[in-house]
């Protein structure tokens, strides 16, 4: 498709060309990074524009003045198109961006004090920096991840000391994210960002350390403390783990079965492994009924099957009532 001379060269994703005049640059007044609209009062302009059915996508408006910005589209189902803007340093205090789709914008220290960001798509935006004190943080669509995650995705376990700053870059959007979703309740929010936050951190100690390997423990057994689901599949793993061992083993051996036409029949085996299935859930509980004991090698699978049953035990609970009394 050709351009109109003296028109803006802005082409958004789905193929839609501004229609506004050009500069030399080759862009308009709103695509145009190197126009400093700082000093501009253009508020009215930009809702404006909204309420015609343009998109707002690509507009350049770092360091503007726009304090209670409404771009609510009202009666409609379907938010403003907002993506892949810059808002850097922008003053969006008290802005009204309710369903408004901010993908791929950049947010980066803007300041958001008590704006409406309710049911707002946030996927891939950029909030390094950004102020969200008391700003409305409910059934934000917060997609794939920020920015800073996605890259730190794409970069994930390089050995390059340069991807550290993106990292800490990761950590600190993700705990500012954490700390305003607690102050507003928002506990299932706040315990998503908080495992991330942890991740981002653990990725900046050194590949193969202890540190790193205690943390990814950690996530894995309970993620963080914030997964009473995580505690449960891995007591669960570890039960039938040692009961294939105990089976295997020998351990659970039948001492009760009469019918000597089935000792060599697959029900023979069938009760044998009920038999260790029971003898791990006892020695995982460290219940200790005594009617069926290890011999051997199965001492030391019981010894610790039991060792981590108290800790996974135990963690659960803290996990659990953690989760509960928040």
């Amino acid at each position: 498709m050709k351009l109109k001379i003296g028109r803006c060269n802005y082409q958004n994703l789905d193929g839609w060309y501004c229609d506004q005049p050009s500069g030399r640059s080759g862009l308009c007044y709103w695509h145009d990074p190197l126009i400093d609209k700082s000093n501009d009062d253009i508020k009215d302009d930009i809702e404006e524009w909204a309420t015609t059915g343009r998109p707002l996508d690509g507009f350049q408006l770092a360091r503007t003045y726009l304090v209670d910005l409404n771009l609510v589209n009202k009666g409609n189902q379907f938010g403003f198109s907002c993506r892949n803007a810059d808002f850097y340093r922008a003053d969006l205090s008290q802005a009204h961006f309710f369903r408004l789709d901010l993908r791929g914008s950049s947010l980066m220290k803007c300041k958001l004090v008590c704006a409406n960001l309710h049911c707002a798509k946030l996927d891939n935006c950029n909030l390094l920096g950004a102020d969200l004190s008391r700003a409305r943080l409910e059934n934000i669509h917060w997609g794939k991840g920020l920015k800073q995650e996605r890259e730190v995705l794409v970069n994930l376990n390089k050995n390059d000391e340069n991807l550290i700053s993106l990292y800490q870059e990761a950590e600190e959007v993700c705990r500012n994210i954490r700390k305003q979703c607690d102050k507003q309740g928002l506990f299932e929010t706040a315990g998503s960002f908080f495992q991330k936050e942890m991740r981002f951190r653990r990725y900046q100690t050194p590949l193969i350390s202890a540190r790193r390997a205690i943390s990814k423990l950690v996530d894995i057994f309970c993620g963080y403390g914030e997964s009473p689901a995580k505690v449960i599949l891995f007591s669960l793993f570890l039960i039938m783990s040692c009961s294939v061992a105990y089976f295997i083993l020998g351990t659970a051996a039948i001492e009760n079965l009469s019918h000597s036409h089935i000792e060599n029949s697959w029900e023979r085996y069938a009760f044998e492994f009920l038999n260790a299935i029971y003898f791990s859930v006892v020695t995982f509980t460290t219940l200790g009924y005594g009617d069926i004991y290890p011999v051997g090698i199965a001492k030391l699978v019981a010894t610790l099957e039991a060792f981590i049953g108290n800790f996974t035990m135990a963690l659960f609970v803290v996990v659990f009532v953690k989760k509960m009394t928040r």
